[in-house]
């Protein structure tokens, strides 16, 4: 590491990075936010590597989810609220029904830049530079809207800070009290067969809370019982802005980049001598990449060793993105190569990513059968290696939203997809999905553990 520095990065290949024609302007910025504080500590990240080994062990399960892109038109409290109540709601059905702690960990404060498929978007003849997030641009087309701002960098801070605030005090101050489980319960998730289903799973978590509490163990003495601690996570695509935000702890020694407490590489940037590798390897925060289906076994082995050269466990989170198509083809592979090696990874699955399809209508928009599907093969595919399955990775909100088709709790057609359409990239799955998606992991954990 001794020819590593946060800056290195800059001497190597980068994709996905806008354009922008103010250098000066964003050389200020970069030099204004290299001032604020951090907005997360060294020793939280090192907490979350400890519990993420304990996923990689088969001790404890990774639930990992939020929105595809936030926003800063979207940005407000009942927002920020719906996305912690669905994570504990999906986080205390796999906890009870599953049997296993679960580390939660949401994609949220920092999850503000996007890759692209390319690098301009041609609307009637008119070609303009794609949207690459709201830390970047706009999504409206136009010159204007549409030109890359070293301002928006300041302002995706400022929201990350507000949000991961707020994200803190529902985790401490009373929201997480298991207590209020009923309370989790969204109102549109009330009225409806998983509604019902989940109500049942809050009775009897009430009966065990009573009979905890008659036995002395209440949330005045175990303070398990009514706080939690959610974690924050997004794709490090930026790196001018997560080099600003990178800090050396006093105490190690070590670096640490404190926009979030786990970052992860996408499928598209996690070239072997590229920028984004390079800035990866000498961070100390547990990290992910994506493993899409392009990826070859020897290639892996050589990212793995790049990234966590010492085999630290819980350091590193392979996020497997193939589709439901190709999973069961390519996956056993590599798994297969990694596990002989030894290697201390924490596997979670994608389903997401590799399975989008247009609608007729125009619409983009992910199946639940086939995200259903990829996430039933993941698990196949370890339970037949004799490895673990380590967690999920999910593009959701707590919004009532109509994004992905199916599932039996949201009958959502590719004709209702219009209703209520309000993502700024990719398909999220609303709350009934999720949850529905938590019960079968579940019963899936379940299964494994007897």
């Amino acid at each position: 590491m001794n020819n590593w520095n946060p800056s290195s990065w800059r001497d190597f290949p980068i994709k996905q990075q806008p354009t922008y024609t103010d250098l000066e302007k964003l050389k200020k910025v970069e030099k204004e936010l290299s001032s604020y504080p951090p907005l997360i500590f060294a020793g939280e990240a090192e907490r979350l590597k400890g519990q993420l080994a304990n996923v990689a062990a088969g001790k404890a399960f990774l639930l990992q989810g939020g929105d595809c892109a936030e926003s800063f038109d979207a940005f407000n409290a009942n927002n920020i609220k719906d996305l912690f109540k669905v994570m504990m709601q999906m986080a205390v059905v796999l906890t009870f029904s599953g049997g296993c702690p679960v580390v939660k960990v949401g994609r949220v404060a920092g999850q503000f830049a996007k890759p692209r498929s390319a690098d301009f978007e041609e609307v009637n003849g008119i070609s303009l530079p794609s949207y690459r997030g709201d830390i970047i641009n706009t999504a409206g087309f136009s010159e204007k809207e549409r030109t890359p701002k070293a301002k928006r960098l300041l302002k995706a801070y400022n929201q990350s800070a507000s949000t991961l605030n707020l994200l803190r005090a529902f985790a401490r101050g009373g929201m997480a009290d298991l207590h209020q489980v009923h309370a989790w319960n969204l109102d549109f998730v009330k009225d409806n067969a998983l509604g019902e289903k989940y109500d049942q799973l809050a009775a009897k978590i009430s009966e065990t809370m009573k009979f905890m509490e008659a036995c002395g163990i209440t949330g005045d003495n175990t303070v398990q019982l009514k706080e939690t601690v959610l974690y924050t996570s997004h794709e490090a695509l930026l790196l001018n802005y997560e080099e600003a935000l990178t800090r050396q702890d006093s105490l190690s020694g070590k670096w640490y980049d404190c926009s979030a407490h786990m970052l992860w590489i996408g499928d598209r940037t996690r070239d072997l001598d590229g920028a984004h590798l390079e800035y990866f390897r000498g961070i100390n925060n547990p990290i992910g990449c994506k493993v899409g289906p392009s990826m070859k076994e020897d290639e892996l082995l050589k990212l793995i060793d790049a990234l966590n050269p010492e085999n630290e466990a819980g350091r590193l989170n392979l996020i497997v993105r193939m589709g439901h198509d190709k999973v069961s083809d390519i996956f056993p592979k590599l798994l297969k190569r990694v596990e002989s090696e030894g290697k201390n990874i924490v596997w979670s699955c994608d389903p997401m990513h590799g399975n989008v399809e247009k609608a007729p209508n125009g619409y983009k928009t992910r199946d639940f059968a086939n995200i259903l599907s990829e996430v039933k093969q993941f698990f196949q595919i370890h339970k037949a290696q004799g490895s673990v399955a380590g967690g999920i990775h999910l593009e959701m909100t707590g919004q009532n939203v109509t994004e992905c088709t199916g599932s039996t709790s949201s009958a959502i057609t590719a004709d209702g997809l219009a209703s209520r359409y309000h993502t700024q990239c990719d398909p999220r799955l609303n709350a009934d999905q999720s949850l529905e998606l938590a019960f079968m992991i579940a019963d899936t954990l379940k299964e494994a553990r007897n």
